[in-house]
């Protein structure tokens, strides 16, 4: 069950940070959420001319960063009944994975960055160390210029990208339970990547087997947690299968393991990200 009683917003007050306004005031106000927003100032700052970091300088600085995360707050979230401000000295990622631990957060959102091709080579360092390094759910954005607030809100359609480990039926039951929060449709999906095509060797029989054997385990997996969705089994890459039955499905939001399997974490964060990376839609990673 998800309870997401604090949720963290760290921003850095730029496009991407405000095009995921909309989606935090949806969270925080459906889920009755007390609201942290955080910025990080760069601990190792530098001013022209001189050999070290200022104290006054910084401390002015601070003092400016302050009351702009406060008008910030007052701006875009005075219907929040819970909203706090945080202002934190050092590296965004350390400073985010700090909070996040302190302060017991159940579900962190962030912007990715990038545009098109640059968007596939690289969602942003920050967000990609905490979607790496932290145990609770994370919310991706899509960046500004591909997709607006207005195409996703209210979030009508959940496709959920299910896997077959043992963490998968957790996954299931979170997806469920956020469906029936936002009245969504559900739907489920898996992607199988089979052997590929042979001249020499014919795996159709073998690759109809590990399809048909997915389906079977996949839907077992739902019936055993009473959960009412429809279901599919797809032949391919798992991050552009995603993509294409997210788009077909006009899916609002994309739900997907993050796995907290340290054996299994690497490659599970690799598909991860490039679930994220080429999404349509914002990613709910759990």
């Amino acid at each position: 069950m998800l309870h997401f009683e604090k949720l963290l917003f760290p921003l850095d007050f730029s496009e991407d940070c405000q095009a995921l306004i909309p989606y935090v005031n949806d969270i925080a106000r459906r889920f009755s959420s007390r609201l942290i927003l955080l910025h990080a100032l760069d601990g190792g700052l530098h001013f022209p001319g001189e050999s070290g970091p200022l104290t006054e300088s910084m401390e002015n600085l601070r003092n400016l960063e302050e009351n702009r995360l406060r008008d910030f707050a007052s701006a875009h979230f005075s219907g929040i009944a819970n909203v706090e401000t945080l202002l934190e000295t050092g590296d965004p990622a350390t400073v985010i994975r700090g909070v996040i631990q302190h302060t017991e957060i159940d579900l962190v959102m962030m912007p990715t960055k990038g545009l098109g091709t640059f968007r596939r080579l690289l969602l942003g360092s920050v967000t990609s160390k905490v979607l790496h390094d932290v145990q609770c759910p994370v919310w991706t954005g899509v960046h500004a210029a591909l997709s607006k607030p207005a195409d996703h809100l209210p979030c009508r359609s959940i496709l959920c990208a299910a896997g077959l480990d043992p963490e998968t039926p957790e996954i299931l039951k979170a997806a469920a339970t956020l469906a029936l929060a936002f009245n969504a449709k559900l739907s489920i999906m898996h992607a199988v990547e089979t052997p590929p095509m042979s001249f020499e060797v014919d795996f159709a029989a073998f690759r109809k087997e590990l399809m048909d054997n997915a389906d079977l385990e996949l839907r077992s997996m739902i019936r055993e947690a009473a959960i009412d969705a429809e279901v599919v089994v797809l032949e391919g890459a798992t991050a552009p299968q995603v993509s294409q039955e997210a788009l077909k499905r006009k899916a609002d939001l994309i739900i997907v393991g993050r796995g907290h399997d340290h054996d299994k974490l690497n490659q599970l964060f690799s598909q991860l990200y490039g679930i994220v990376r080429e999404a349509p839609c914002p990613v709910l990673s759990i």
